[in-house]
């Protein structure tokens, strides 16, 4: 490349000046016809050629290569259909061909694929994330254009005015499409468009349902909704249509709702039909009737504990004048307020989620038929809990009424004085209420249970016990001689709890050391009113990484399998390790989200991991709506595999078309790289010094004449 500079001796202004100057007196002579003018100007124009210093430059240049980019999808997406055998076909004969262009450098990026053990597709296939990676070092000047194979499901593409500000060397190149899948491919989908993430237990729940198959026919869709893997119900969804599903939150804790569409003929994928929604459980204010039968100390450990939970609803009776009590006072001069039996019992019996009788006996004052609605409470799902003392031994112990056919365990008529230090059973080492209460197992106990039942817990002694015979339920405290202490039982839907001593609150006192008290007493009232994190056993499962943390909680002692059914169909088998007081662990690792169902045999459970429909795999149908606007933008083409050969390739101007229907072209940029400069001189000093003498000579021989 040769070239003709100039490097000024003094600054480019003052040279115009000069010039200016100079040419503006010779324009004056010229004007004033004065002699020699013109030879005047000749030493003028050799100092100014002189002052500009023109050299002739001649450059050594090397072209350096253009850049072109391929994207490769390997989203989950482009494992449908033939999507697979054309990207692979597609890329080896675009190898072929871009190879043969001696002026270019590819470089290939695979993207979308989704790493074993990672969950994270809920972004969806991120190809121009992929693309920025890869030109990030690569000079705008070099780029020659992207060529991208993928099913059209790229959910990082911007609209062309976003793509100007975010992604401008996009622009300055085209940008190609190779589109994988095939025209009009009918794939059916739903999708949950809101859901709460709570409500309130008996209540219902507004979830948005869609379901859509990307036609406008109005069909109706049969959709079926299990919950918690119970039984199925089955409604109909309007095509295309956002709907409102109300459903009924049963249970505290998680709610699992599995909603699936039915297939349809001939659509892409089924896995898309199916979703989940995951909805908490929470009790409103919880209602507790207190029945004492007598005024004794013991009464206000149970009410300050109900009354300190602000989730509570206490009503608190206290029989202070029973009906066999006559001491001959008018009853217009008592000041007490008369028990409301019948509002109780019988009209908000079954408002109440737990009824607690303390130290009551049963003489006269609740007729046996109001009874007989509390034990019918009970097999209906209700809440019993009996505190007794010397009262349920006698002739009129709530064990000889209606209520007997609940009651866990029968009086013997013997009650145990004297001081006793309570200790947990071996059930009540593994059982929620009781395991791990402060101060069970005395210091450095062994780690058998059969041993730790045998140790003296760290607990203040009680003074009073009332001896049963033929229990029934789980006995998870122990008194004098073994003799059961708390019983635990389940009856019909309902739960029953007895605890065969009334000085319990001795332990709230201090008393020899004192104990548990309120958190005895708070988990014993919250497993009778079915709280899940204390039931006896229970499966469970949770994310945790790329693992799926399995906990299993059993009375038994044996470690036994667990089959995890994963959202593909296919099972897999694991056995939680026994880490002490009933609880079992283990891990699975997980490499897709979905619905797991497990199963030890008698428990099972669900657990609800990412989204089963994310937007890789929600919507799979081949589209180039989404990458085609910006695809156009840039000057490039959208080719669908489906129609025929792969185009072929072309190097094209700036400015210029570069696309067709069978080609597609990349930008020319010509850029290059200096490798030699040489510079001649082309005003030397002697032949300025030369024109200046000639010039002056000339003009003086001419005006002398």
């Amino acid at each position: 490349m040769m070239n003709i500079t100039f490097s000024p001796q003094v600054p480019t202004t003052v040279l115009l000046l000069l010039a200016i100057l100079s040419f503006g007196l010779i324009g004056y002579g010229l004007f004033r016809r004065a002699r020699g003018v013109l030879l005047r100007g000749l030493p003028v124009l050799a100092l100014l050629i002189a002052v500009a210093d023109p050299q002739f430059v001649r450059e050594t240049r090397s072209a350096l290569k253009d850049i072109a980019v391929v994207v490769v999808d390997e989203s989950d997406s482009q494992k449908l259909g033939e999507r697979t055998a054309r990207t692979e076909k597609a890329l080896a004969t675009l190898t072929q061909n871009l190879s043969q262009q001696p002026d270019l450098e590819v470089r290939t990026v695979r993207a979308g694929r989704v790493e074993a053990g990672s969950t994270a597709t809920q972004d969806g296939t991120r190809l121009f994330g992929a693309l920025t990676s890869a030109m990030s070092e690569v000079p705008a000047g070099r780029f020659a254009g992207a060529i991208m194979i993928t099913d059209g499901q790229v959910h990082d593409a911007l609209a062309p005015d976003k793509a100007r500000e975010v992604h401008a060397p996009y622009i300055g190149a085209p940008l190609h499409v190779m589109i994988t899948g095939d025209h009009n491919e009918f794939d059916r989908r739903i999708k949950v468009e809101s859901a709460p993430d709570f409500g309130l237990v008996g209540n219902k729940v507004s979830v948005k349902l869609r379901v859509d198959d990307g036609t406008k026919t109005d069909t109706r869709v049969p959709v079926t909704i299990k919950r918690n893997g119970g039984a199925a119900s089955q409604i109909y969804l309007a095509n295309g249509v956002t709907t409102d599903v109300p459903l009924t939150i049963e249970n505290a804790g998680a709610n699992v709702f599995e909603i699936e569409a039915a297939a349809a003929p001939n659509e892409l994928s089924a896995a898309n039909n199916r979703t989940m929604v995951s909805i908490s459980g929470v009790r409103d204010r919880l209602k507790v009737l207190l029945v004492s039968g007598e005024p004794h100390v013991g009464e206000r450990a149970w009410r300050n504990l109900l009354k300190s939970d602000p989730n509570v609803d206490l009503v608190h009776f206290t029989i202070l004048r029973p009906l066999t009590k006559d001491d001959g006072t008018p009853l217009n001069e008592l000041s007490l307020i008369a028990f409301p039996i019948r509002e109780l019992f019988e009209d908000q019996l079954n408002e109440f989620n737990l009824i607690i009788f303390d130290r009551y006996s049963q003489r006269g004052l609740v007729p046996a038929q109001y009874m007989a609605n509390v034990a019918n409470f009970v097999n209906q799902g209700g809440a019993v809990m009996l505190a007794v003392g010397p009262e349920y031994a006698d002739s009129y112990s709530l064990f000889g009424g209606p209520l007997q056919s609940v009651l866990p365990a029968e009086p013997t008529g013997r009650i145990y004085t004297g001081a006793f230090k309570p200790k947990l059973s071996e059930a009540g080492l593994r059982h929620p209420v009781t395991e791990g209460l402060e101060g069970a197992l005395a210091p450095n106990t062994a780690a058998s249970a059969a041993q730790n039942a045998a140790q003296n817990p760290t607990w203040g002694r009680w003074l009073r016990q009332v001896q049963v015979a033929k229990p029934k339920g789980q006995q998870v405290m122990e008194g004098l001689e073994k003799e059961p202490l708390l019983i635990l039982n389940r009856v019909g839907k309902g739960r029953v709890a007895l605890l065969l001593s009334d000085t319990i609150w001795l332990w709230g006192k201090g008393f020899d050391g004192g104990g548990p008290e309120t958190e005895l007493l708070r988990r014993t009232a919250h497993w009778l009113m079915k709280e899940p994190e204390l039931e006896e056993e229970s499966l469970s499962a949770t994310a945790q990484g790329g693992a799926l943390a399995i906990s299993r909680h059993s009375l038994a002692g044996e470690e036994i399998p667990v089959t995890v059914t994963l959202p593909s169909g296919a099972e897999r088998s694991v056995v939680p390790k026994s880490t002490g007081g009933g609880k079992f662990a283990t891990t699975l690792p997980i490499d897709e989200p979905g619905l797991y169902h497990l199963s030890d045999g008698k428990n099972t459970a669900l657990a609800a991991i990412g989204t089963p429909n994310p937007l890789e795999s929600y919507d799979v149908a081949a589209t180039a709506d989404k990458v085609g606007p910006l695809s156009e933008t840039t000057g490039g083409g959208v080719y669908w595999l489906q129609d025929g050969a792969v185009p072929t390739i072309r190097r094209v101007e700036p400015n210029r078309a570069s696309h067709g229907s069978t080609w597609l072209g990349l930008k020319a940029n010509n850029q290059y790289v200096v490798t030699g400069l040489s510079q001649t001189p082309l005003a030397p000093v002697g032949l300025i010094l030369l024109a200046v003498m000639a010039g002056a000579m000339l003009a003086w021989w001419r005006e002398g004449r």
